[in-house]
This record gives structure tokens, sequence and C-alpha cells, in this order.
């Protein structure tokens, strides 16, 4: 950018202003919505290679259609901007889920022992990217809008000399760290006015430049932070490419340094091609076949067990080329709750066959929902499986935004194909308005009682019972935890090996010739 600081203000909508009033005892009340995010077709970006050490080029299959990170929902969100745009009290330490450490706050909390009390210390000297200078009334200002978004009633208070922050919850809520390290605890400019739907006005290490829809979005390294973890790199550019053919020969002609998710099928086209890392991530992904339980057939668990019985894994997996691990429950081995279900309902197609005759179902007729940027040989598989106990399958192939109208949004499905990247995510299987449209009164009550416990143990065995309650209802397949395959140039040092499908922590990359 050869744009001054003050020109790049301008041109992403923000303002200079005065030094802010202060404000404390905020208390909770704003209510974040759920809106939609979709894939495009992605073209191509040259990037000025000139200077390569001082810029990155990382290639994402998913776009998103709104920068609002707080009212959009999506993964491509928390990929671009947790961590590297914007900032909270706390964040996830790399590579983890579960292991947090501070950002805004100079130390995790000191926590009251009823576990209802959560006070930070707010840093000095942190300012946001359009100047302004991060204070207490910024913090409670965003807390009392992420929290809310999460269904967490609290009390958020803060001391401006003390530079101190205060949540004051009704219950315990095990889960409420989590949630600060994610979306919900991220911290706005209360006063900035610039439009969070296309630009972005954080405190991290990488300032939004500037985002070209159905191309690419670019990030440049902020000088002036001073956080613990200052970005090494000048320059980030995310590509879009949904097609992972092109993706491959963007890496091959240098044009990307780093390929996230490459499609399993790709993964032979580049494992013995010098100049390359391939590392499969470690991740919470699970590649879901869900069934619509609020619509018949699939409101009888039996149809539901039966459809799930029909399905050999392992068989799926294998054709994952290695990307993918056996799962039996929406839980996956790097989340609370983790227990082996495999067994609950696993490959028998006889008696997958006598089910449907019980119910009745023996000739039915179904389709399934898929984004159309996966790989197919997962769901043909599926659809050859169900085929031999006598149900017909159509799969639709729908570009991501439709499936998220239709399906997400509006439950208007049978069957639908899709990856759950998002980490801890266990609780929409507690909400019966999810696309799932399951409704179990004892898994919602297990899941309450898992959120208000006060001990990690306690938490984790009630998240162990709701999931085997969940497994044996069968209101999805999980056909396999994904693990993708990310591309790694050489040169390219300290890239996130770990989730990398729901949030890319660059501030420790670094690129040498």
């Amino acid at each position: 950018m050869n744009s001054s600081a003050a020109e790049t203000n301008a041109q992403n909508g923000f303002q200079r202003r005065e030094p802010k009033k202060r404000r404390t005892g905020v208390i909770i009340g704003a209510i974040a919505a759920l809106a939609v995010i979709g894939a495009v077709a992605a073209g191509a970006v040259l990037l000025n290679k000139s200077n390569k050490d001082e810029s990155l080029s990382i290639g994402l299959i998913l776009e998103p259609t709104n920068l609002d990170v707080r009212n959009t929902s999506g993964v491509a969100l928390d990929q671009i901007l947790l961590d590297n745009v914007y900032e909270g009290l706390i964040t996830l330490r790399p590579g983890t889920v579960d292991e947090f450490q501070p950002a805004l706050a100079t130390a995790l909390p000191e926590i009251s022992a009823d576990g209802l009390t959560y006070t930070f210390k707010l840093r000095e000297g942190v300012s946001f990217h359009n100047g302004a200078t991060l204070d207490v009334n910024d913090v409670v200002t965003s807390l009392q809008a992420g929290l809310e978004s999460e269904d967490i009633t609290a009390n958020v208070s803060g001391d401006e000399a003390a530079r101190t922050v205060t949540i004051t919850l009704t219950q315990p809520n095990s889960e409420l760290l989590w949630h600060l390290a994610g979306r919900a605890g991220i911290v706005l400019d209360a006063e900035a006015t610039n439009d969070l739907a296309n630009t972005a006005n954080g405190t991290g290490p990488f300032k939004f430049v500037n985002w070209r829809e159905g191309d690419s979005l670019t990030l440049e390294r902020n000088d002036d932070y001073t956080g613990n973890n200052p970005a090494q790199i000048q320059q980030v550019v995310f590509r879009f490419i949904p097609d992972g053919r092109a993706a491959v020969n963007a890496l091959k002609d240098g044009s990307l340094d780093v390929q996230t998710a490459l499609l399993p099928s790709l993964r032979a086209d580049l494992e013995n091609q010098p100049g390359f890392d391939l590392v499969r991530a470690e991740s919470t992904d699970v590649f879901t076949l869900a069934f619509n339980s609020a619509r018949a057939p699939f409101d009888n668990p039996l149809v539901r067990q039966a459809l799930s019985q029909a399905i050999n894994t392992d068989a799926i997996i294998t054709s994952q080329h290695g990307d993918g691990k056996t799962l039996g429950s929406p839980i996956t081995e790097l989340e609370p709750g983790f227990q082996n279900l495999s067994a609950v309902n696993a490959y028998n197609p006889e008696n997958a066959r006598i089910l449907l005759a019980q119910t009745g179902n023996e000739n039915l007729s179904l389709t399934i929902t898929v984004p159309n940027h996966y790989d197919s040989a997962a769901l043909d598989i599926v659809a050859s499986q169900l085929q031999q106990i006598g149900v017909s399958v159509n799969i639709d192939r729908v570009d991501f935004g439709t499936w998220l109208e239709r399906v997400y949004m509006n439950k208007d499905y049978d069957l639908s194909y899709v990856d759950h990247a998002e980490a801890r995510d266990f609780d929409n299987y507690a909400n019966p308005n999810y696309y799932f449209g399951y409704n179990s009164p004892q898994v919602q009550q297990l899941v309450a009682k898992a959120r208000t416990a006060t001990d990690p143990a306690s938490a984790d065995a009630l998240l162990q019972e709701a999931a085997a309650v969940v497994a044996q209802d069968a209101p999805a397949k999980w056909l396999f935890n994904y693990t993708p395959t990310t591309v790694i140039s050489d040169g390219v040092s300290g890239f996130p090996t770990s989730n990398t499908n729901s949030r890319i922590n660059l501030s420790t990359v670094t690129i040498n010739e």
C-alpha cells in the first residue's frame, strides 16, 4: 500500500475523532442476529512477487459475503479476521480449542469461588486501526452485544481508572471463556462509524486493507501493534478458490504460497512434488450427514438409526486419502465430552433393512442437499450404500448460499451433507430450532447442567452422557472427523497446523527465501 495512514482510514470509512468520554457499568442488552454467508467463484489475483518475503498468499475455499463478524455466520470470517484483525480479552493458544491465553487483557481473569464473577485487567497502550485508543467502555459495550448473542445473561461493568472489566453472571457458565475467546468476545471501537459489512477496524497485528469480492481480501501488518505477538510479514492476501484444481495450479505456478483444505483426491498431485510440505491438520471438523428430524419419516428415530446403520464409514474414510478419522458422535478428540461412540449404530445393513420394514419405509426416495464445492467421493459411497438397503437417493448439489438459505435457514431438506468446522458446537443438538430439527429434552437438560457446572470434570461427564443419547437417537450420521491437508510452500514457517478450517492466527508466520 502506498497510501498514507490517513488516506487508508478515509478509504475504509474510518473517521478520526477526539478522545472519548469514559463510561462504565453497562448492562448486557444487545442481541446480534444471524445472517448468511456464501461461497462464490473466484478469479485469479496476481501478486507482486518482487518482494515475496513481505507477502503471503493463502488459498481459501469459501468467501464471506459480509465482513460483519458479529452478525454473519460462516467460518471464512473466523479464518480471516479472528486473532489477525480483531482481538478479545483472551484468545485460544494456537493449535488448541481449550487452552486460553490473554490478548487485550494482561492475564487470564480472576474468577470468584462461586464461578459468577470474572475480573480482567486491560492492557495499556492499545489502539484501534483507525487510531482511536482502546478504553474500558469499548470492552464493556462490545461484550454487552457479544454475550447476549450467546444467550448469556450477565452484568458487565468497567473501571477506567483501574483499567478493569468485570463480568458478573447470574449463574455459572463453564463455556464463558470459550465464548470470550471467539466471536462473542471480540472488542470493537464503540464510537467508530465504519461500515462493518465491508470494512474491519480492530486492534490486531494485521489491518484490513481491501476486499475484492469474488477474488481476494488483503491485510497488512499493523506496525503500531503493542501485543505479545506482532506480525512478522508485511502483507497477507487471502484468495478465494473454490475449485481444487485451480488451487493446485496456483501453488505450482507460485502465485499461491499456502492452500488450506486441499481436496483429498488432489493430494497425490503434490505429495511427491518438491517445494511443498503437506500437513494434515488436527481439527474439530465433522463431515455430517444430517437427517431432518422435524420431517417425516425422519421424525421416527428407528428410521434415522436404519439410515445410520446402512453406512460404512470405514469405506468413506478410505476415499479421503487419509484426511479423516473414525468418529461416532459430533464431539471430536480435541473437545470436552469426547468418548468413542463408533459402535453405536455401527454398520449393519441387514438390521437397517429390518428397521425400515418395521416402520413401513422399505421404499424410501430421498434427496441429499450438499454444497457443490465438496469432493463427490464420500457422497457417492453414501448413495450407493443406501441404495443397497432399498433407499433411492438423489444428490442435489447447490451453491453454498443456496444451501444456507434452503437447509440452514428454512430447514427445507431431507438429508444434508456438510462439514461442521466450528469447534465446540455440540450445543446445536440441544437446540430444537437448529436446522437438524432434533428435539430431545434429555439432551437439553444435560447440556444445560454441563454449562452451569463449576467443575470441568463434571461438565465433561455430563457432555459425555448427552453425546451418548445423541449418538443413539441418530439425528445425523457423523461420517468422519476431517483432518484437512494444508499445503505449505517451502520457506513459509510458523503456519498453523491445527483447526485451520475455523481460525488461522498468522502472527507467527515468517517467509524465508
